[in-house]
């Protein structure tokens, strides 16, 4: 019994973390009838469209609220047409990048240096709230797809989320709101020169450059052409703080930088993404597909990353996976202990089955390529790919920390750890007979699934 004492304990803290949903949901059954497994209640539908222009456009589908989810995430899906730039900004919201398919250079501020990284399929990297960054596509004739987390807990609820243009036309720079006495001031340059700079027309937030887009969008194509040490004088020009060169009293008056005033306007909130800046001087993107597969068997294979793999992570709370079931195959019923997952399938199709507390099935329904879905933390679900095609899945979780999500069937589940007469007793059968039962799968985590008519 010693060595099962800690498995039973932690069933029961399962348990108990449980019941407390389950007078919601039973109350909701009450109002809306008998609960369907069919009504796609974790799927994220109705995405938005937040950025569109004829270089790229970026969609979004918000989490849903309620008592169920002790932490929101938002997905988002970036797409950019070769040569192309998402313009320099900032966000009230930290996002974590997921490279798809293509190449991209990002370009980020860190305690005034701009730091430059070229990301390739499979990276990830994070971008933290209110530091500013830009994003291009160098991927010499692809489209470029990238899928991203955005944390709203940071957000000044804004609208889903709240971008900041250093630079631009269309739309407007955060700098264009000030009076011209203080952009004189703190550029040190005539309100004629000011004109030239700000009345500039682009194509929106997602750019073309390049030579044969140089007329439409001047500006950024000569931004990119830039040496780095030229790409950071730019951006701290856009973003100092104080100028030496203007007279102490104009300084006084009317030299306050964007900064300062979005402080003084917003106070906390700034202060508060000022403090959830990442400490490190040198971001850096971490590979997924570089790393070993935490599971592999001959029916597919699963991956992980969390804050003790790439350490930005950590201030974001967020984890990444991805899995690969091949066709035909399935991932156990199991529960996720320490966080909400989201999952995007990236190809194929298959299904998935999520069940109440209660043990009634919540929803069972296929899906495919493009579909989002969510499950709250300690649901019991799994994952089934279709008999002609494999489930490719990825996904954030609402943790740093090692997911260890606990598999409940298998040939290393918890079920056959805690085997003995207690269980038996549980399930009203003998223990040899529980014993057979849960010895006649061999397979562990990914097992290949029963088809329709076997």
């Amino acid at each position: 019994m010693g060595k099962k004492a800690p498995l039973l304990i932690m069933l029961l803290i399962l348990c108990h973390g449980v019941s407390m949903t389950m007078a919601m949901w039973e109350a909701e059954d009450r109002e809306n009838g008998p609960s369907t497994p069919d009504r796609k209640l974790f799927l994220l539908q109705n995405s938005k469209r937040v950025v569109k222009t004829d270089a790229g456009e970026m969609r979004m589908l918000e989490s849903r609220g309620g008592r169920i989810l002790e932490r929101r995430l938002h997905v988002g899906f970036i797409t950019m047409e070769p040569s192309s730039l998402f313009v320099p900004q900032y966000l009230d919201s930290t996002l974590i990048i997921f490279v798809l398919t293509g190449e991209a250079k990002v370009g980020i501020m860190y305690e005034d240096e701009l730091e430059e990284s070229e990301l390739k399929k499979g990276d990830v990297y994070q971008i933290p709230a209110g530091s500013a960054f830009y994003l291009s596509n160098i991927g010499e004739g692809q489209k470029l797809h990238i899928i991203c987390s955005i944390d709203p807990s940071e957000s000044l609820r804004i609208g889903i989320f709240q971008s900041f243009y250093i630079g631009g036309g269309a739309p407007l720079s955060v700098l264009s709101g000030f009076e011209h006495r203080i952009l004189e001031s703190a550029f040190n340059v005539s309100g004629s020169e000011l004109m030239k700079f700000f009345t500039r027309k682009n194509e929106g937030p997602i750019v073309h450059v390049g030579p044969s887009h140089a007329s439409a969008s001047s500006i950024w194509t000569k931004f990119l052409q830039l040496k780095e040490d030229e790409k950071l004088h730019h951006m701290k020009k856009m973003m100092q703080d104080q100028e030496e060169d203007v007279e102490e009293e104009v300084k006084q008056k009317t030299s306050w930088s964007w900064r300062e005033l979005l402080e003084s306007v917003f106070g906390d909130e700034i202060k508060n993404m000022k403090k959830d800046k990442v400490a490190h001087k040198s971001p850096r993107s971490c590979n997924l597909y570089d790393r070993k597969p935490d599971f592999k068997n001959s029916y597919g294979w699963s991956v992980s990353l969390d804050g003790s793999d790439y350490s930005p992570l950590k201030s974001s709370g967020i984890g990444i996976y991805h899995v690969n079931l091949k066709p035909g195959s399935m991932m156990t019923p199991h529960v996720n202990p320490r966080a909400t997952e989201y999952g995007i399938v990236i190809r194929g199709s298959g299904r998935i089955q999520i069940v109440f507390p209660n043990g009634t099935n919540a929803m069972d329904t296929h899906i495919k390529q493009g579909d989002v879905f969510f499950v709250p933390r300690y649901f019991a679900f799994c994952q089934i790919a279709s008999s002609n095609e494999p489930l490719d899945f990825f996904g954030f979780t609402t943790s740093a920390q090692k997911n260890k999500p606990q598999f409940l069937v298998g040939a290393t589940s918890l079920m056959k750890s805690m085997m003995g007469p207690e269980l038996a007793a549980a399930f009203g059968v003998s223990e040899d007979s529980m014993q057979n039962i849960l010895n006649a799968q061999h397979e562990s985590v990914i097992v290949p699934a029963l088809q329709a008519g076997q």
